[in-house]
């Protein structure tokens, strides 16, 4: 019991040494402002909160939120090739497909993609 006291305050001594020659040997400087504030949503937070918010970026993080998704659910299709024959297989992939190219074709058509609207 006595050892793994000891073990214990010698790797905590250790750890707290370890913190302590990090912070003192960090080079950080938080004079700059732009390095200091968090970039969120692609606005200043040290400015007015009432400033309009770009629909262009809403619209991008949704179509990459979409497609984020749609890549998870494709997944679980992989394993399904051993499983299930090689015809039904390529009909779910074929399908699938489709239905994402279906939707980028309607995204491109509604100038969702076009940055410069």
């Amino acid at each position: 019991m006595i050892i793994m006291i000891n073990m214990f305050f010698l790797i905590n001594m250790i750890v707290n040494l370890l913190m302590m020659l990090a912070i003192i040997l960090s080079k950080k400087s938080f004079s700059d402002r732009e390095k200091s504030s968090p970039f969120e949503c692609g606005f200043d937070p040290k400015s007015s909160a009432r400033i309009p918010f770009s629909l262009h970026f809403f619209l991008i993080t949704i179509i990459f939120l979409i497609f984020d998704v749609e890549i998870a659910l494709i997944f679980p299709i992989i394993p399904l090739f051993s499983t299930v024959n090689f015809l039904l297989w390529t009909k779910i992939n074929f399908f699938f497909i489709m239905i994402l190219i279906i939707g980028l074709y309607h995204e491109w058509n509604q100038n969702m993609l076009n940055w410069t609207n």
